[in-house]
């Protein structure tokens, strides 16, 4: 059998993945600060949470490629609740962002076009961009005060084959909103190359301690990006902790959205991907978001404050400014690989992501989720502080299987 090329992906388990697979199995206590999962870290759903999808109007197949309209009127009303009016006509429903990702690249790329990605960031693109046979350039953020992206070091990476500027908003795992000096800098620069901008809100609702602005039409940081084509994405994974129900969309915005629109209509209706009951149950779940927004934003608050507390004893890890989403970046000394560090965590009984995960050096980085339960959060900061602690003046290493 002859594979392609585009597939041939490294899929061996990983050493990280092996000590963490062997630790589960032999039952040893693991306070698990990974956990990104909202219907898997003991948030509460409403029990009538499933009853929409039973609406006898989920058993008429009716092939909307852009989506069933009442679903798409859903979205405009969520927007609107963010001060956004949109029309209908500007959604296109997908089952997830990662295929709404998808949706865009083949849009707006042909083979071997690039796309610029900010980095540090989630490590999602890079897979995505091999399946459509285009090419993810890093673009820096930078920490100086507070995370920021770096207008020269975008420009810097645009090609001649660049076509689009990916922003998530806030971004993964930094938690770094942008703000209006920043979508100026990167309106000209698309205005200058002739790029779409594509942004990612899927935590726009989790901000910490930043006014949260969307990009699409009509809000603060619409202004300055009133001649570039946006597409704006999102979905229910983080709006509702609905990660399962696979439902996401694209909002397209700026000029010749019609014919952007048109053609992604025809990518829609190749693929016909959404079902009818989810699509049916859009508008009562967006309804009921609040009820698990809530507990979310408590949970994060909670483990932040927590975090906060546990570091101010070890003065030589910081945790880096966060304004939004349910992560946090520590920095911590760069004595030795960030593997060996997250692997010799593991043996304390805790486990983190390491930084070069997102894009971040191979050393000094850890991120962890705020998301897990209060109690194994606290016990797992308290053994990752303690270990840290003990090591400080030599290298927190272990000796990989």
């Amino acid at each position: 059998m002859r594979l392609s090329q585009r597939t041939s992906w490294n899929t061996d388990e990983s050493d990280l993945t092996r000590a963490h697979r062997r630790r589960v199995e032999a039952g040893l206590p693991t306070a698990d600060l990974t956990a990104s999962n909202p219907t898997r870290c003991g948030f509460v759903y409403p029990k009538d949470l499933l009853q929409p999808l039973a609406q006898p109007g989920a058993l008429d197949y009716d092939p909307q490629p852009r989506g069933l309209l009442a679903a798409r009127e859903a979205v405009c009303a969520y927007y609107n609740n963010h001060g956004v009016t949109l029309d209908p006509a500007q959604i296109i429903l997908t089952t997830s962002t990662s295929e709404a990702y998808s949706f865009l690249f083949r849009l707006l790329c042909d083979p071997g076009s690039e796309i610029l990605v900010p980095q540090p960031g989630y490590p999602l693109f890079d897979y995505l961009a091999v399946l459509d046979d285009v090419r993810i350039r890093p673009a820096p953020l930078v920490y100086d005060h507070g995370w920021q992206i770096d207008p020269e070091g975008f420009r810097r990476a645009i090609t001649p084959q660049t076509r689009a500027i990916v922003l998530v908003h806030p971004n993964n795992p930094t938690g770094h909103f942008t703000k209006p000096w920043e979508a100026e800098q990167l309106a000209r620069l698309c205005r200058e190359f002739n790029l779409s901008l594509i942004v990612d809100e899927v935590f726009l609702d989790y901000s910490l301690r930043w006014k949260s602005s969307s990009f699409a039409a009509g809000s603060e940081l619409a202004p300055a990006l009133d001649d570039v084509p946006v597409f704006v994405v999102s979905g229910l994974s983080k709006i509702a902790g609905l990660p399962q129900m696979k439902a996401a969309w694209i909002v397209a915005t700026g000029p010749e959205r019609a014919a952007a629109l048109d053609r992604l209509e025809v990518i829609a209706d190749t693929f016909l991907s959404m079902n009818a009951p989810v699509q049916w149950a859009l508008p009562h779940w967006f309804e009921r978001r609040g009820e698990i927004q809530r507990q979310i934003r408590a949970r994060v608050a909670a483990n932040l404050a927590e975090l906060d507390r546990q570091l101010a004893s070890l003065p030589a890890v910081n945790q880096l400014d966060v304004e939004g989403g349910w992560y946090a970046v520590l920095r911590i000394p760069a004595l030795g690989p960030d593997e060996e560090t997250v692997l010799a965590l593991l043996d304390a009984g805790v486990w983190v992501h390491p930084g070069y995960f997102f894009g971040f050096p191979p050393s000094g980085w850890l991120v962890i989720s705020l998301l897990g339960p209060e109690r194994e959060f606290s016990t797992g900061v308290t053994a990752l502080v303690e270990s840290l602690g003990m090591n400080q003046g030599g290298n927190l290493t272990r000796a990989v299987d």
